[in-house]
């Protein structure tokens, strides 16, 4: 665990739709933080916030189970047979995994039950659609290749939606955080997809929070030209 370290803590990855790593306080002993609480914002054409826990089974930071829970919502605006319309969607899961703790990094793997519930408001006013409850499958890789750099890969496939979200990150730490690129795709049944791709600073201190700021282009089904994108995420022990 010591190639994750830095100054003014422990640097541990693992972990959520989100997140993905939590910056423990210094003085920290191994074993002592348990709980992280998190939460993320994604702001473009469609927009979509999620919080969430994440609790080690007995503790963060070193291998053991896993349990991570989180709910979130949002919007975005589509075509339908009828015309424009936008879709709003509520969404939570609770999944159970692993983490392994290596020299050069963390991987961590979830399942567990996910559910999702659908508003679409168009001409012919609101339909809620009916509540969907299936699995949902999360991996996640935290690498360091050099002691400067991070490389990280998040993948999350749900059954509710017949959804699948993928990022990939690579950053070099500079100025207190990792800076680097990202690019990340989203897709679902309904036949919507969008790429993002951009720059990233992930893990900066404010206060007792880290904090990761991502911004960039990202290009939508039955969208013809890109648009701006920014992603906001918060996580904290507790």
């Amino acid at each position: 665990m010591r190639v994750l370290s830095r100054q003014s803590g422990i640097f541990i990855c693992a972990a959520t739709d989100l997140l993905r790593c939590a910056l423990f306080p210094a003085g920290a002993r191994a074993g002592e933080i348990d709980t992280l609480l998190f939460g993320s914002l994604d702001a473009a054409a469609a927009t979509f916030v999620t919080t969430g826990v994440k609790i080690g089974l007995p503790a963060l930071d070193r291998d053991g189970a896993v349990v991570l829970a989180s709910v979130g919502g949002g919007g975005r605006d589509e075509r339908g047979p009828d015309g424009a319309r936008r879709r709003y969607t509520a969404a939570g899961a609770l999944v159970v995994g692993y983490q392994w703790y290596f020299d050069w990094g963390v991987v961590a793997a979830f399942a567990g039950p996910e559910f999702t519930r659908e508003m679409l408001v168009g001409n012919r006013g609101p339909a809620l659609l009916p509540a969907r409850y299936a699995l949902r499958l999360h991996g996640e890789i935290w690498a360091r290749p050099t002691e400067a750099t991070l490389l990280q890969m998040t993948v999350i496939v749900g059954s509710a939606r017949d959804s699948l979200w993928a990022r990939a990150a690579w950053g070099y730490r500079l100025w207190g955080a990792y800076l680097g690129p990202e690019l990340s795709l989203y897709t679902d049944a309904t036949g919507y997809r969008k790429w993002n791709f951009g720059l990233h600073a992930t893990d900066f201190a404010v206060g007792r929070f880290a904090v990761r700021v991502s911004a960039g282009v990202q290009t939508e089904t039955g969208r013809r030209t890109t648009g701006p994108y920014m992603a906001l995420a918060v996580w904290s022990p507790w």
